[in-house]
């Protein structure tokens, strides 16, 4: 099992999980109002008044072979607005309960 941590503008929150619906990803959890900087050319994401935009984020725990499929479809939504930006981070699960 692996772990996949997508991290994005609040901008694109509907089609994130118009993305998981569409991969059949029913389990997530989701955590709005993430605070960050991307490392390449990110602009902060903090929501105060210099830096408005806020991210969020969620994390889904799937089977292996889904892993390129889902990072596929990141890739296609980071494609269609590369200053909005979305991120994502893939670990290992080593035990589940």
């Amino acid at each position: 099992m692996k772990s996949v941590f997508i991290v994005f503008n609040q901008a694109n929150t509907e089609r994130v999980e118009y993305m998981l619906d569409e991969l059949k990803i029913s389990g997530f959890t989701l955590f709005e109002q993430v605070q960050g900087r991307g490392t390449k050319t990110g602009e902060p994401r903090r929501g105060t008044h210099t830096w408005p935009e806020m991210n969020s984020a969620v994390m889904v725990v799937i089977e292996d072979e889904r892993v390129d499929e889902l990072l596929k479809t990141v890739r296609k939504l980071d494609n269609r607005n590369k200053v909005v930006g979305v991120r994502a981070f893939v670990w290992n699960i080593e035990q589940m309960v």
